[in-house]
């Protein structure tokens, strides 16, 4: 029997199994092939061909399958997300939206976040009305009272809680950020027909709200390129953390020197965490940190308002009654409507800020303005007990939503997740 030997390649997309290869080349009077897990492309595939028909090799070779090899490829390089907002899972891991009963917490407490846009309207609306009058009086001095620099730091923060909750997808938190954004503006607007703010510093404010405005409300409907999303953030990062130490500089200011160095030095800081993260030079975890910067600093300049309004108390006393007694029940009420949000979404930053605003802000100043007698003590009790019961109702939904035992565990969950991320970031900056 004269047996030839024909040799072909086979095609990048078939595969010989190790049983083929070795019985071929037995048959052949060649020693056995050790068996390969894999062909590679190019492989021989050895054929038997017999020229006499009359007696061929009693052996057949199943047909081929041809099967698909996913060859290892190269990931296409990403441009390093700059400073992406720090979003914390708004579950516990250990519940999902399965539970009835955390399904109806969770729709209440977003009815709860959007009501808070009425006391938050109202507050500000007394004010513009003002303003509208005096401007229509031509009494443009009495618009000088109003610090157009106070308004512009309250305005950037708004605009960093924005863009904070845009990203967390919490609409009606937006919604309440967004009605801060144009109620400021609206005052910062006729601050500058009255000649109090100068011009290009108005200008500047004007395009940096319209562009803030724009920008999240393309990124929320994922409408918006992520490189002008990560611009912004690095933006208003930048920004915030550069006003922070600055405003709480200039609080005490006679009894400290009157300079910019506060705001000069963190702006520095912030420029090269921004260009180090920006350029791959942190850790993710490290980057996720930097990321959350901009809603703590807006939180942060938010919780130094009433700390500034109580040193103007203790070194002014006759001023108490020149607040308004109804703006720090309308402040309190507003901010104790998103701590069951905050409470149930587990943002220990939100969370801090409401209860802040809440206690220190609103009902901080009305201990001020009574015991300066300057509200009735019915007035007073009133607005201490709604608070506290508020306050306790939110707890105990929250823990019987998410079956705790106890009022107290959900701080101790609230606090436990958000330790949990600071001490991976410390150890990462280590």
């Amino acid at each position: 029997m004269r047996v030839q030997w024909h040799v072909s390649f086979l095609p990048t997309h078939h595969r010989l199994s190790p049983f083929h290869m070795t019985t071929v080349v037995a048959l052949a009077g060649a020693p056995p092939l050790q068996p390969s897990s894999t062909s590679k492309p190019g492989c021989l595939f050895l054929l038997l061909k017999n020229h006499r028909r009359r007696r061929r090799p009693h052996f057949s070779i199943p047909p081929l399958k041809p099967c698909s090899i996913r060859l290892p490829t190269r990931p296409r390089p990403r441009p390093n997300p700059a400073l992406g907002s720090d979003v914390p899972n708004p579950l516990h891991p250990d519940h999902q939206h399965d539970d009835e009963g955390l399904k109806q917490w969770d729709s209440l407490t977003a009815k709860f976040a959007g009501a808070a846009n009425v006391p938050f309207l109202l507050l500000q609306l007394p004010q513009i009305v003002l303003n509208a009058r005096n401007l229509l009086a031509g009494n443009k001095a009495a618009l000088f009272a109003v610090p157009w620099l106070g308004m512009f730091t309250g305005l950037l923060g708004n605009l960093s809680l924005l863009s904070y909750f845009a990203k967390k997808g919490e609409r009606e938190a937006m919604v309440v950020q967004t009605l801060g954004v144009v109620s400021t503006y609206a005052v910062i607007a006729q601050l500058a027909m009255a000649g109090s703010m100068p011009v290009p510093q108005f200008t500047a404010t004007s395009v940096v709200v319209a562009c803030g405005l724009l920008i999240n409300f393309l990124n929320y409907f994922n409408l918006l390129n992520q490189n002008i999303w990560n611009f912004w953030e690095d933006f208003i990062t930048v920004a915030g953390l550069s006003a922070l130490p600055q405003v709480m500089w200039s609080t005490f200011v006679p009894y400290v020197p009157n300079s910019i160095l506060p705001g000069i030095i963190s702006f520095v800081i912030a420029v090269v965490m921004v260009v180090m993260a920006r350029i791959g030079k942190l850790a993710e975890n490290v980057n996720k940190f930097v990321g959350s910067i901009s809603g703590w600093t807006a939180t942060l300049l938010f919780m130094w308002m009433p700390v500034a309004q109580m040193w103007t108390n203790f070194l002014n006393p006759e001023n108490i009654r020149g607040l308004s007694s109804f703006s720090m029940l309308l402040a309190m009420t507003g901010n104790g409507l998103l701590i069951p949000r905050a409470l149930f979404v587990k943002d220990l930053m939100w969370f801090t800020g409401s209860c802040w605003a809440s206690f220190f802000y609103g009902w901080g100043n009305l201990i001020c303005m009574y015991l300066c007698a300057s509200i009735s003590k019915e007035f007073f009790l009133a607005a201490t007990v709604g608070l506290f019961l508020w306050t306790g109702f939110a707890l105990w939904s929250d823990s019987k939503a998410y079956g705790h035992g106890s009022l107290l565990t959900s701080l101790k969950r609230l606090a436990a997740v958000n330790a949990q991320s600071r001490r991976s970031a410390i150890s990462e900056l280590r």
